[in-house]
């Protein structure tokens, strides 16, 4: 979802839904075909469909917080011991690949490379993307969903209620970024408000009548608008038109949908800690997923800038001077990190619960669990460690540590996910001329796939 606009916390915008997507979903709602088609595909005889889930922590990701102590080469990880921070992936190193020794100098991610970092360019703050991000570029590569791609945004309480929506990390093209929902009230009305009672119910109504007066009025008073003001205007006004319809979808699907919505509890309405929203956008994310909502998860702990707190966890630093302690060894950031882990254990249980395919979800399922700033928050990107969890229908290797040199981009990495998402190409988001300078290779990572 990409939003155009956000005011005072209410979501005002415009969801990456064009106009050949919404008159196929017509199209198709109308002829009684299946709303989610990844769910429909799945069955015996059929391709399974595929998901990419990406979650990034802000701050760096030091190699020693995920390498095993002593291996400095590649190998399997089956006679290893994963460090301290990654611990509770122990039980499942044979779906688990260590990567190191990508690098990502030309996106500038000091601090942060905010697009840069999906979208493998140079991306620092108040930089607009320059193009896609691979998250966007698979939604529209893997089978279509009602919801193409959705994006959540981890961080401290105050930032998410004061900004439930920012944009950082993803985006359709050049600059057209796509925003993280941060609060998962506002989350839960827009997916599943239809199908509930009470007061969320009556938010949803409210607000689907207030979207739908606003595009009214605002289309009205794009007829005396010329030229470039009336074709921005013009964005602006198929905005609510695409958000109203996809509310309409929404509430056409209710009887799938009502059987993934989370339970509604005092995380949502009464939080203690961040630590509440953050588990409550990741059961809205799993929802999506498994529901067929979508086949692209985007997590983005810190919300790819400098921020981000854990105080649930017991950590009472938050911040920008997290970025400055050292990671290994750090229990603030075995913390956090182990915190992570337990993220990613949910997300795989949770797609391993439901049955696809001769398989399950996970079966055909990657995650994608790295940093939006390398390997730490001041960084020139020369080492940019990334973990990968699952085979995504047997395309990459898994139960191993690869050790790169330093050579290819993070360009490549997303180039081996579009090559086993079906997508021919030599590179991605990467010139010739770029590449001359950036990339020893083209094409994708044979380190990683099968």
């Amino acid at each position: 979802m990409a939003l155009r606009r956000v005011k005072q916390g209410q979501i005002i915008g415009k969801f990456m839904l064009n106009r050949r997507s919404l008159l196929k979903g017509m199209a198709a709602a109308a002829a009684g075909a299946p709303m989610f088609p990844g769910l429909a595909q799945s069955g015996e005889g059929k391709a399974s469909p595929k998901r990419v889930i990406f979650f990034l922590q802000n701050q760096g990701f030091d190699p020693k917080t995920c390498i095993p102590a002593g291996m400095k080469n590649s190998g399997s990880l089956a006679k290893a011991t994963l460090p301290e921070p990654i611990e509770g992936l122990e039980p499942y190193k044979e779906r688990l690949h260590i990567i190191n020794g990508l690098h990502g100098l030309h996106t500038s991610p000091s601090h942060s490379a905010f697009f840069g970092a999906l979208g493998g360019y140079r991306g620092s703050d108040g930089v607009p993307p320059s193009g896609p991000t691979i998250d966007h570029t698979l939604s529209e590569t893997l089978p279509e969903t009602l919801l193409p791609h959705l994006c959540i945004g981890m961080d401290s309480l105050g930032n998410m209620r004061s900004k439930p929506t920012v944009a950082n990390l993803s985006a359709s093209g050049a600059g057209q970024p796509i925003f993280m929902h941060s609060n998962p009230n506002h989350l839960y009305e827009m997916l599943y408000g239809g199908i509930s009672e009470g007061e969320i119910r009556k938010q949803h109504e409210a607000r689907s009548g207030m979207f739908e007066r606003v595009g009214q009025l605002a289309a009205a008073k794009a007829g005396g608008l010329q030229g470039l003001s009336k074709e921005r205007y013009g964005q602006y006004v198929d905005g609510f038109g695409e958000i109203n319809g996809l509310r309409e979808r929404l509430g056409k699907v209710s009887t799938q949908l009502r059987d993934f919505a989370p339970e509604v509890d005092e995380r949502y309405t009464n939080p203690e800690f961040e630590t509440d929203w953050h588990d409550a956008l990741l059961d809205l994310g799993i929802s999506a997923l498994k529901s067929g909502l979508t086949s692209v998860l985007t997590i983005g702990s810190g919300r790819g800038e400098i921020f981000g707190a854990w105080k649930g966890l017991g950590v009472e630093q938050q911040g920008h001077n997290l970025g400055h302690m050292k990671q290994p060894n750090n229990p603030i950031w075995v913390k956090i990190r182990q915190y992570n882990s337990r993220m990613l254990v949910r997300l795989m249980e949770e797609l391993e619960s439901v049955p696809e395919g001769s398989g399950t979800m996970m079966d055909n399922t990657l995650i994608v669990y790295t940093s939006n700033n390398a390997d730490s928050q001041h960084t020139s990107g020369k080492n940019w460690p990334v973990m990968l969890l699952g085979n995504y229908d047997g395309a990459f290797k898994t139960g191993c540590f690869t050790q790169l040199d330093g050579k290819r981009p993070i360009n490549a990495l997303y180039n081996s996910i579009l090559r086993a998402s079906g997508v021919s190409g030599d590179r991605y988001n990467m010139s010739e001329k770029m590449a001359a300078k950036f990339d020893s290779g083209t094409g994708p990572l044979k380190e990683i796939l099968v």
